[in-house]
């Protein structure tokens, strides 16, 4: 069985992660994917697709007709595209409705599969210490803090654990995506910055500007 300190680590982890991306994200993955499986929603969703696909078509065809040179050809593509956006409106509000119940228990399953198995935890092992302290290691007043709530003074408590693997993890990702972000700027940018910097109305001399200077004649 995993370690407890591991596993409060990969949970707080898996909380950050889920932030990071995005809950709305997330959910679109996971509704694709559920619509994937042999489910009534599936038909509707291709349904759906297969709709706009025709209707993107249509529209497409309309455009390359005249209104006025083929009107008749122009009428009929124009009331297959009303009737086509007619179906897709209502084939969208019923998978909204769907839609807005499948958020729902995902968002429920996710809160009891995250949040609630971190209070679980914390509720539970509460009073088991993660590890102990060195003696004299820390005042009397930090190693309290450290136990908090009802761990044994001079050990670490599963929340102190908690609250300091979610501060090493949000400086890591702070870290990593100011890296990604130095790496992604192109060298012109930093060129350009010093360019800016320069004093307005200030000469370089000949020497500066790596031409040799002229000779005056006397």
């Amino acid at each position: 069985m995993p370690s407890l300190l591991v596993i409060v680590f990969v949970l707080q982890l898996t909380i950050h992660l889920v932030n990071t991306f995005g809950v709305e994200t997330i959910n679109n993955v996971l509704w694709h994917l559920y619509n994937m499986l042999p489910v009534p929603t599936s038909q509707s969703a291709n349904k759906l697709r297969v709709l706009k696909k025709e209707y993107n078509t249509v529209r497409m065809q309309m455009n390359a007709t005249s209104s006025q040179d083929e009107f008749a050809k122009w009428a009929k593509l124009r009331r297959k595209s009303d009737k086509l956006g007619e179906e897709i409106e209502g084939c969208k509000n019923t998978l909204d409705s769907t839609r807005a119940n499948f958020n729902k228990i995902v968002g429920g399953l996710r809160w009891l599969g995250l949040n609630g198995f971190r209070m679980l935890l914390q509720f539970w092992f509460q009073k088991q210490p993660m590890f102990w302290i060195p003696q004299g290691w820390a005042p009397y007043y930090a190693e309290w803090l450290l136990s908090f709530p009802r761990a044994p003074v001079g050990s670490v408590s599963v929340q102190s654990w908690s609250i300091a693997c979610l501060a090493v993890i949000q400086l890591v990702s702070d870290a990593v995506v100011a890296a990604v972000a130095l790496a992604a700027t192109p060298r012109s940018a930093g060129v350009k910055q010093r360019e800016a910097m320069k004093v307005p109305g200030e000469k370089t001399t000949p020497a500066q500007e790596g031409k040799a200077p002229e000779k005056k004649e006397l």
